[in-house]
């Protein structure tokens, strides 16, 4: 293994567990709901889906989208604010660079959002090689993003590992040809997932240099 390539969004930092509970406080104050298994369709991926428009279907009345939208950036803006990186994340990556592996970022979100919260938590700099979707015509569940990213490595697909937490980036890694290890979190927990190379509840499960240790055992 040559390279490790991380998603952004819930897997570095649990941004898609904030924004489903902040669209479920506001679809609250409309006495409506926001199934979970209606969001987890727009998770890892981008889609034409629009939330508000489904509130607006669910409770037969015409709605202020752009109120609504405000709302939901300022509210979410304010719990990321005070959000670290998951478990372990910082770990794995001081790990990979002391193994010497190339580090990468594949993310269906646009680099202005991921380099923002990266650079929050501190970790910007130990991305060699960040491709979102400026960079590609299709996001997640398609594997061009990972494509890139080892392309930007200049590693083999086959040389890198994969850490994802939805259901459509481990796809996307699979489809790329790449061992992909999954740490679901709480919105993306029950999803069904493809065959992966492991599981994890987080990144303290056990070390990197364990977990490719692992990999290569099984291979």
């Amino acid at each position: 293994m040559k390279a490790v390539i991380f998603d952004f969004d819930g897997l570095i930092m649990d941004t898609e567990t904030h924004q489903y509970e902040v669209l479920q406080e506001i679809f609250y104050e409309h006495n409506s709901d926001l199934p979970l298994s209606v969001w987890q369709k727009e998770i890892g991926t981008s889609t034409d889906f629009c939330p508000f428009q489904y509130l607006e279907s669910q409770t037969k009345k015409k709605l202020d989208k752009v109120k609504l939208q405000k709302a939901l950036d300022m509210r979410f803006q304010q719990r990321l604010a005070k959000e670290a990186a998951r478990p372990g994340v910082k770990n794995y990556l001081n790990e990979a660079k002391s193994l010497g592996l190339h580090i990468g970022l594949a993310s269906s979100s646009n680099y202005q959002w991921v380099s923002t919260h990266l650079e929050n938590l501190g970790l910007f700099p130990f991305f060699k090689c960040i491709k979102t979707s400026d960079d590609v015509e299709n996001v997640k569940p398609d594997p061009s993003l990972y494509l890139e990213a080892a392309k930007c490595l200049q590693v083999d697909p086959k040389e890198c590992i994969v850490f994802e937490d939805s259901a459509n980036g481990a796809l996307a890694a699979k489809k790329a040809g790449m061992p992909c290890v999954i740490i679901p979190n709480k919105v993306t927990n029950e999803l069904e997932f493809c065959k992966v190379e492991r599981r994890l509840l987080t990144m303290e499960e056990c070390t990197l240099n364990q977990l490719i240790e692992d990999i290569k055992t099984k291979k």
